[in-house]
């Protein structure tokens, strides 16, 4: 009976998470805060503690993570309509290079000590803080960079290069399998993907680790070049 209470409340658990997740919106992952890394390990712990404890039965599992997600949301709607709460609840980025001098109390402030500040830039491709002009220590705990004039990208603009309009790469055979719904979004047919894969030697999309397409440009190929798994 052990064994079925808690295949039933694994399940009840899964979904319900899912679900949460799911409401919560993306922002739980890509741009996690100290308390959204928190409320995810408790939202966790909350179905992997009740499994083990069996006076805890779904109707307490559904009722906690309930509760937990709404008391999230209710925090995250919270943030979205008054601004000035944004500051107490998520933080606020911190300007911890300004004009090529590194602002010590924001670093402290922060609890950042200068070796982590050179991992975040170098993250950023700045391998000497000589390079930064600017640096902001964002409230998921990344830092944003701006690079000093000399030591700054040129753009298309600077070099003076004609307008060309941007094309997106579309994967068309991953993993040695055909996306067809790529193919019909684009305007293209099976029978001229195999055409163009036999231009180059191919002559079946399971050969093929990885096929991207982009308009005005040869078909883009990566074979497998090891035993598939």
């Amino acid at each position: 009976m052990d064994f079925i209470r808690i295949a039933v409340e694994l399940s009840v658990g899964f979904i319900s998470l899912f679900i949460v997740t799911q409401l919560l919106g993306k922002t739980q992952i890509t741009q996690i805060t100290p308390f959204d890394f928190i409320s995810a390990l408790v939202l966790g712990e909350l179905v992997g503690n009740a499994l083990y404890d069996p006076e805890v039965g779904v109707d307490k599992i559904l009722y906690s993570l309930t509760l937990w997600g709404i008391l999230i949301y209710l925090l995250e709607l919270i943030t979205q309509k008054w601004r000035r709460s944004r500051k107490i609840l998520e933080g606020r980025p911190s300007l911890v290079i300004y004009e090529g001098k590194i602002n010590r109390k924001e670093l402290k402030r922060s609890k950042l000590d200068i070796n982590q500040l050179q991992h975040l830039l170098r993250a950023k491709g700045a391998f000497s803080i000589r390079e930064v002009e600017y640096a902001v220590l964002e409230t998921d705990g990344s830092v944003s960079v701006l690079k000093k004039h000399g030591f700054a990208n040129p753009t298309n603009a600077d070099l003076s290069i004609p307008y060309s309009k941007p094309q997106l790469a579309v994967t068309l055979i991953s993993d040695g399998d055909v996306i067809y719904e790529n193919l019909e979004e684009f305007h293209l047919t099976v029978q001229w993907l195999l055409l163009e894969i036999k231009k180059q030697g191919f002559h079946n999309p399971s050969d093929i680790l990885l096929a991207e397409y982009q308009q005005g440009k040869s078909l883009y190929i990566l074979p497998f070049t090891e035993e598939k798994l």
